[in-house]
């Protein structure tokens, strides 16, 4: 990184585990992911039951509409949602113009477990962050940058599409 000194970026573990450094951001956000994990087993959901259950918090969505907002295939979606249905937080329901085609949305007891889960994610990153040199709000709040990249990149691959230009990336 430009007027990062890299014996300063490194990151010292008392347990005999390696040093990390930051020249490879993506380790550390797999230790994260791994955290949000063990938090989601808490409340018994998975990483892509959770990141379903999200999207569907925003409101009713087709698979394929479900597929490509989390970049995976159809079938993919369709054997995370056969479980939230079967567990009774997820809804499906024919269009009445088209009935072909099938929306899903959160029931009652879905969204409680959406806040449930974002909860304890919440709590485990926020037991995490006190070990670390800021403040767990200052933590958090480091995190606002990637949300608001992640959503531009999004928009961005939307209008790429939508205007018929190829998606590389």
């Amino acid at each position: 990184m430009p007027g990062c000194d890299s014996a300063a970026a490194v990151v010292r573990y008392p347990n005999d585990m390696p040093d990390e450094s930051f020249d490879h951001p993506g380790r550390a956000v797999a230790r994260l992911a791994r955290q949000v994990e063990l938090a989601l087993a808490r409340v018994d959901l998975t990483l892509p039951q959770y990141r379903v259950v999200i999207l569907l918090g925003e409101g009713q969505e087709a698979a394929s509409a479900l597929a490509e907002k989390l970049a995976v295939s159809r079938p993919s979606v369709t054997g995370v949602v056969d479980g939230l249905v079967a567990r009774g937080l997820v809804e499906r329901h024919h269009d009445r113009d088209d009935r072909r085609r099938v929306g899903h949305e959160l029931t009652a007891e879905g969204r409680r477990l959406l806040e449930c889960a974002d909860a304890e994610i919440e709590r485990r990153l926020g037991e995490i962050a006190t070990y670390g040199p800021a403040t767990v709000a200052a933590a958090f709040e480091g995190l606002r940058p990637w949300r608001e990249a992640l959503d531009a990149y999004r928009s961005a691959r939307r209008a790429a599409r939508a205007s018929g230009a190829e998606v590389t990336h």
